[in-house]
């Protein structure tokens, strides 16, 4: 029975150390680097020819929109399907030698083109996007925010003049605004009682911003008349406008900082590079051109 005993521990502990072989070999695996071809591996081959995860990925980034309902599985089959027939065809088109027509080469030195635009102002675009200079760009734009008065506001929307006189006599012996603007407002937002939330001057019409600034908080206005029909309005409550915060903003002001980057570095182009407009006269191909009699309006350049 000892024996028997000694014999179980002893296959146990060797089970175990083969246990624990295995796991340090999965660590030190695991330390060792990617081989290229491990995180570029060849999916299939099409007269020799590979195709790789990095077509794929290509491919995908070319077809985009085509792909957009597809599972994961069934995007990755499609676009493998897609690159060996085109393969296929390429291999077909080389043999009835389509690259030497004149509209093929037109269409690859356009091409062509375009991928080397594409690529190098993408690469100016992210040069361009710094966290100093989207930060500067953020202060800019909260320094114009910051400080611009908000109301917060609800309304009541009605056709004519003598409804909302109607409504405004109901509102001076107690009603509730809210719950008039829910039975009687013609606005979308008369389900939430008219709130409209806060907004800036510059977001309503005139005549409704006008009297919506001039309020003070829990006032109720005599009725308005708008291109939309006639408004009582009840301000809630005024604020200074707050800037959000850097980060909930921050994929706006990469996007507008990239492609500013790319514009300015279009335009410093073309200052140095000669274009002529064959379709146009010559003064009216220059951006700058300008009538003679405008001349001596022009400020002049420093």
């Amino acid at each position: 029975m000892t024996s028997s005993s000694s014999d179980a521990k002893f296959g146990l502990r060797a089970r175990l150390a083969g246990a624990a072989t295995g796991c340090l070999a999965i660590v030190l695996l695991a330390g060792l680097p990617v081989r290229a071809e491990d995180a570029n591996p060849v999916l299939a081959k099409v007269n020799g020819a590979e195709i790789r995860q990095s077509d794929v990925a290509l491919a995908e980034e070319e077809l985009g929109p085509s792909l957009a309902q597809m599972d994961p599985a069934t995007k990755k089959e499609n676009v493998l399907a897609f690159l060996i027939d085109m393969k296929i065809v390429a291999k077909a088109a080389e043999a009835k030698k389509i690259e030497d027509r004149d509209d093929f080469k037109a269409r690859l030195a356009f091409t062509r083109s375009r991928l080397l635009m594409d690529n190098l102002l993408s690469v100016e675009g992210k040069a361009a996007t710094t966290d100093e200079a989207m930060k500067k760009v953020y202060e800019d734009a909260s320094k114009q925010i910051s400080g611009e008065q908000e109301v917060h506001a609800r309304h009541i929307l009605v056709e004519t003049e003598a409804e909302a006189k109607a409504i405004e006599e109901e509102l001076k012996k107690g009603a509730d605004f809210a719950e008039l603007a829910k039975k009687k407002s013609k606005d979308p937002g008369a389900s939430d009682g008219g709130d409209l939330g806060f907004f800036t001057k510059d977001q309503m019409v005139p005549e409704f911003s006008t009297v919506a600034f001039a309020l003070e908080p829990g006032k109720i206005s005599d009725p308005v008349k708008s291109q939309f029909g006639w408004h009582i309005i009840k301000v809630e409550e005024k604020r200074n406008r707050k800037a959000p915060d850097f980060e909930q903003v921050k994929a706006q002001i990469e996007t507008y900082v990239t492609r500013k980057a790319q514009a300015d570095y279009v335009a410093k182009l073309r200052e140095t590079a000669k274009v002529e407009r064959l379709d146009q006269p010559a003064e009216a191909a220059k951006p700058d051109a300008m009538k003679p009699a405008d001349a001596k309006m022009a400020p002049a350049k420093k």
